[in-house]
């Protein structure tokens, strides 16, 4: 398959099947990843697995906690806040990706769009071994609470949260905008 139908095919999955992933499978889709371009080869990045039960379960009781707070959240009935931690339980895995804080504002921003490139190339790695995964930056990744939770030392901050898993079905892809009416030719 060519670069360019990788990219056109990949979608964001929400609903997984049982199938575990293998650690090895992540390691290797992980070590491909970092060959993401990232100034002065800083490798800004860091990953937090979550794949056994108890480590899921742990992880999803400190996003609920931590987004606790949340108006959204507040309003949510008893019975649907139980559903919404049902559905994160029985993701097969997450990848927290996690990068380091740098006080350079210039360096911060080059650090991110990094660890940015990094998770496109995990994704589209992933999908050509039928992973499919959502990105995720709920609000949970600013919390301290869930920070601390699952092992971001201080200094680093959560870039996002990757949720993976075989799936069954493809989602339709959805039409995007032309490049040429988002071009300016100076």
């Amino acid at each position: 398959m060519s670069i360019a139908v990788t990219i056109r095919e990949r979608r964001s999955i929400r609903q997984f099947n049982d199938k575990p992933i293998a650690t090895e499978l992540l390691l290797q889709l992980l070590n491909d990843a970092v060959w993401a371009p990232n100034h002065g080869l800083r490798e800004p990045w860091r990953f937090i697995a979550a794949e056994r039960m108890e480590a899921k379960a742990r992880m999803v009781d400190l996003m609920m906690e931590s987004m606790s707070h949340l108006k959204r959240l507040k309003l949510m009935p008893g019975k649907m806040k139980q559903m919404m931690s049902q559905h994160y339980s029985k993701t097969p895995a997450f990848l927290i990706v996690v990068m380091k804080a740098d006080k350079d504002a210039h360096k911060q921003e080059e650090d991110f769009a990094a660890v940015s490139c990094l998770i496109q190339n995990f994704q589209l790695l992933a999908w050509e071994q039928g992973i499919g995964m959502v990105w995720s930056t709920l609000e949970c990744i600013h919390s301290p609470l869930f920070c601390e939770g699952i092992g971001v030392k201080p200094g680093e901050r959560i870039v996002g949260i990757l949720h993976m898993g075989y799936y069954d079905k493809i989602p339709k892809a959805k039409t995007r905008t032309p490049a040429e009416k988002k071009l300016t030719v100076l």
